[in-house]
């Protein structure tokens, strides 16, 4: 585990707590103390720990931010380039680029937990974070079957369910139920402030729910929104649109009709969405990879191999 953040560091614990035999890395020595004083295997020597990789072939999960991923496959590839790699970054394409780039493309699998909270660091950590998250695992072209099933596997193991997708099209839907949210948030956290300490002090539910992940670390945030620009950019022109098309129906017609009761619309979709249980797909299998693919789109979920 290279990170022991909020997600690396529970996918540590979750990891153990299923019997996997696992380590972490962390360049911030209060944090790999921490880990160490809660009983894991951690070291701030990224050298040593992927030299103990490549001497076990131990599969690899990158959970650094996105502006770490290049620095990190570089060192994968000078001291562990024989390791299945993973990641658990929020965005694909850029991830699935840099490891080409290093000559890691045919080792490495992208992941994306759907889960986490607006804190950060170790002790914020939790082997429960992932139970019955969705966890996408990257099904491109050419992806390996057996490092596949490696990934799958990992995501099982920790509580999730598993969603195929290929990088590109994961990529353009977080940048709309993800990325996108992230600048709402802020965005609604800074005009409640320009209220004043009368609207903050009225501030209730909507307001907490509707800015919770204003919370997060800056960084972090910027990191991802900003890793992903072009999808982002398309999901923020839309909702531009719809709030000035919100803007000018109050203006000249004093209602909030079309935004509202689409809205409660387009809600109602995600609350009574259906999914169900991906079988019979056998990684390596001719026509495997799209049987996946197109079954992630249509609401499949991977419960077991």
């Amino acid at each position: 585990m290279l990170g022991l953040g909020l997600i690396g560091g529970s996918l540590l614990r979750a990891a153990v707590r299923a019997g996997r035999e696992a380590w972490g890395h962390n360049r911030s020595a209060p944090s790999v103390d921490a880990a160490r004083a809660d009983g894991f295997d951690a070291d701030t020597d990224l050298v040593a720990v992927l030299q103990r990789a490549s001497a076990e072939s131990a599969l690899i999960v990158i959970a650094v931010p996105v502006p770490a991923v290049a620095a990190t496959l570089t060192a994968i590839a000078l001291y562990a380039s024989n390791c299945p790699i993973t990641d658990v970054v929020s965005v694909k394409a850029e991830v699935a680029a840099a490891a080409a780039r290093q000559g890691l493309a045919g080792r490495y699998v992208g992941g994306h937990p759907m889960a986490g909270t607006s804190a950060s660091g170790w002790s914020v950590g939790s082997p429960d974070l992932f139970r019955e998250a969705v966890w996408v695992v990257g099904t491109d072209d050419g992806v390996d079957p057996g490092i596949w099933t490696q990934v799958a596997q990992l995501a099982l193991d920790c509580g999730s369910v598993v969603v195929p997708a290929e990088s590109a099209e994961h990529d353009r839907a977080v940048a709309r139920i993800s990325h996108l949210p992230h600048l709402l948030a802020e965005t609604l956290a800074i005009t409640g402030a320009r209220g004043g300490p009368l609207a903050l002090g009225l501030a209730a539910g909507s307001f907490r729910d509707g800015t919770r992940v204003a919370g997060s670390a800056p960084g972090l945030v910027r990191a991802m929104c900003e890793g992903n620009r072009d999808a982002l950019l398309i999901a923020l022109d839309e909702a531009l649109v719809l709030l000035q098309d919100a803007r000018t129906e109050l203006a000249e017609q004093s209602s909030t009709a079309g935004l509202v009761e689409d809205g409660h619309g387009a809600r109602q979709t995600y609350d009574n969405q259906e999914t169900w249980e991906i079988t019979g797909i056998v990684p390596g299998h001719e026509g495997w990879i799209e049987e996946m693919r197109d079954a992630g789109r249509r609401g499949g979920r991977l419960r077991r191999l």
